[in-house]
C-alpha cells in the first residue's frame, strides 16, 4: 500500500512538473514571439552640424566640449575686422550712390518743369535722357543698398550661435583656427528632439498602434521611463534589391530558407524623464508596448 501511494505521488509530481514546464514553455513562447517588446532599441536625437556662414580666423571660443547651450547662445566668433571694413566700404558706396541719385532726381524734376512751360522749348529726347540717367542712378543706389545689407549680415554672422537647445559634442575648435563657410566644425545634439527608436520584429506590428503606452528601460539605469508610440516607420531598406546598369530592378536570385523577421523602427516620444537620468543619444534601451497588459521582460538581463 505504501509503495502504491509513493508511486502515485511520484506520478502526480511528474505530471505537475510536466504541466509546469509546458506552461513555462508556452509563456516563454508567447513572451518572446507574440508580446510587443524588444531589447533592440536606441535613444535617438537630431544632430545639428555647427557650421559658420562666413569664412575667417576664429578670434574667440565661448563654449567647450559637452557643454549645454541654449538657442541663440554665441558659440564662437570669427575675426570681425575684415567684415567691419567691408561694412564701412559699403556705407561709403551707398552714400555716393545716394548723392548721385539725388542729383539725377533733381535734374529730372527740373526738365519736367521746363517741359511743362510753354515758352521754353525742351525736346522729348532730352527729357528721356535725363529720365534714363535717373533710373540708372536709382538702380545703382538699390544695388549699393543690397551690398550694404549683405556686409552688415556678414558682420552679424561672424558670431556663430546655437540654433537649438542641446549639448556640444566633439567640439575641439580653438582661437586661431581657420573655418570655412558651410563646413561643420562640431555637432550640436538637439535635446528637444530626444526620443527612443525601438526596432520591433514585423510579426509584432499588429500589436502596436500610435498612442500606445510604452515603458523604456535604459541599460545601466534602475528607473524605467515612459512614453507613447508616436509613429511606425513607413519603409525600410530592401537589401535584396538594387538598380542594375539598365535602371531595372536587380533582385538577388538566392533565397534563404531560414527567414528572419524584418526589424521595423517604432518611434517613442518620452514623457518628462527624471533629471538624474542621462539621455545620451545612442544608449541601448529595452522597449515594452502596453506594459500594463503583461509584457514585462526581465530587465535584469541587461
Amino acid at each position: 500500500m505504501r509503495t502504491a501511494i509513493l508511486r502515485s505521488l511520484g506520478v502526480a509530481a511528474s505530471l505537475a512538473m510536466t504541466a509546469a514546464s509546458a506552461f513555462v514553455g508556452w509563456r516563454l513562447w508567447v513572451h518572446y514571439e507574440n508580446e510587443p517588446w524588444t531589447r533592440d532599441g536606441r535613444v535617438r536625437a537630431e544632430v545639428v552640424a555647427v557650421a559658420p556662414d562666413v569664412s575667417g580666423l576664429v578670434s574667440e571660443v565661448l563654449v567647450h566640449d559637452n557643454q549645454r547651450v541654449r538657442m541663440g547662445d554665441v558659440l564662437f566668433r570669427i575675426d570681425r575686422k575684415r567684415f567691419e571694413l567691408a561694412l564701412r566700404h559699403a556705407d561709403a558706396v551707398l552714400a555716393g550712390r545716394a548723392a548721385a541719385l539725388d542729383v539725377a532726381s533733381k535734374d529730372l524734376t527740373r526738365y519736367r518743369t521746363l517741359d511743362n512751360m510753354n515758352n521754353i522749348a525742351v525736346s522729348k529726347q532730352q527729357v528721356d535722357n535725363v529720365s534714363g540717367r535717373q533710373a540708372e542712378a536709382q538702380a545703382a543706389y538699390q544695388q549699393a543698398l543690397a551690398e550694404r545689407d549683405l556686409a552688415r549680415l556678414n558682420l552679424e554672422r561672424s558670431e556663430v550661435r546655437a540654433s537649438v537647445n542641446g549639448s556640444m559634442t566633439n567640439f575641439e575648435l580653438r582661437p586661431g583656427s581657420y573655418v570655412t563657410a558651410g563646413k561643420g566644425v562640431a555637432a550640436l545634439v538637439d535635446e528637444d528632439s530626444l526620443h527612443v527608436d525601438g526596432y520591433f520584429e514585423e510579426t509584432k506590428l499588429p500589436l502596436i498602434h500610435v498612442g500606445d503606452r510604452a515603458a523604456v528601460h535604459l541599460m545601466g539605469e534602475s528607473k524605467d521611463l515612459y512614453g507613447r508610440v508616436e509613429g511606425v516607420a513607413s519603409g525600410i531598406e530592401d537589401r535584396d534589391r538594387s538598380n542594375g546598369t539598365s535602371l531595372l530592378a536587380n533582385v538577388n536570385p538566392t533565397f534563404n530558407w531560414v527567414r528572419l523577421a524584418q526589424r521595423i523602427p517604432v518611434r517613442i516620444v518620452l514623457d518628462r524623464p527624471p533629471s538624474d537620468v542621462r539621455l545620451v543619444a545612442g544608449r541601448t534601451v529595452t522597449v515594452v508596448i502596453n506594459p500594463e497588459k503583461g509584457a514585462k521582460p526581465v530587465f535584469a538581463l541587461f
